[in-house]
């Protein structure tokens, strides 16, 4: 059985890299979703254009974003088996989709990251705060509960049913980092898939601000820390 496929990503003012995201993706997803921010540039017509469904999320947070494009497959009549969170700036390779979802598909898995490895990431697409919060928030995963996780990346598959356990409630920063908490406390199964990364097409809303930096930061150790003391 072919396994149906959605794709939800969350984008803020993306206009000059929606359309490039949407069309590198696979052609047997069967939907595209992508969750306009807040945004105030084209990003909602690009995305359109390009095919994909689009809603607006108002509230301003990642995890807003991604739980209005749970909401919105949630009040559909064809239920998905496989989920794909992908970012809208263009620094994934979005036809690596296949690459994510095989080990769910071939194996029976039933969490898949994309980590963004040295040796296949072009120079500059990851500032130094990003590589040092992504080494602190894995070596504190594989401290207290002995994870192999290495990246805290973005590009990211999940079995439905397994995704709807999970109970996702981080409105802004917090949203990967929760899945892999919660995903290992739950005892899913899960492997990580190295993944190409580039520069981003446009400024980074988080890691290209000190204070964005500083808010992510500290909501990743933040749900760190609670779910070590419970």
């Amino acid at each position: 059985m072919t396994p149906l496929i959605k794709v939800i990503i969350p984008a803020y003012n993306e206009e000059d890299s929606i359309g490039k995201v949407i069309n590198d993706i696979p052609n047997h997803v069967d939907e595209v979703i992508v969750v306009s921010n807040n945004s105030t540039d084209s990003t909602e017509e690009n995305a359109k254009n390009a095919g994909a469904t689009v809603l607006t999320e108002q509230r301003k947070g990642y995890g807003y974003a991604c739980l209005k494009g749970m909401e919105y497959i949630a009040a559909q009549n064809n239920t998905p088996n496989i989920i794909v969170f992908l970012d809208g700036d263009y620094s994934d390779y979005p036809e690596q989709l296949d690459e994510i979802i095989a080990p769910i598909i071939n194996q029976d898995i039933d969490f898949v990251i994309g980590a963004r490895v040295k040796r296949l990431r072009e120079q500059g697409s990851m500032t130094p705060q990003q590589v040092f919060g992504n080494w602190l928030a894995t070596f504190l995963m594989k401290l207290f509960f002995g994870a192999k996780f290495s990246d805290l990346g973005p590009f990211r598959a999940i079995k439905y049913d397994k995704l709807l356990a999970l109970e996702m409630e981080d409105k802004t920063y917090g949203w990967t980092v929760e899945m892999q908490l919660k995903a290992l406390k739950k005892k899913f199964s899960y492997v990580e898939i190295p993944v190409k990364y580039r520069n981003r097409i446009g400024v980074s809303k988080v890691s290209g601000t000190v204070k964005g930096t500083i808010l992510a930061g500290v909501k990743i150790l933040s749900w760190i820390f609670k779910y070590s003391f419970k």
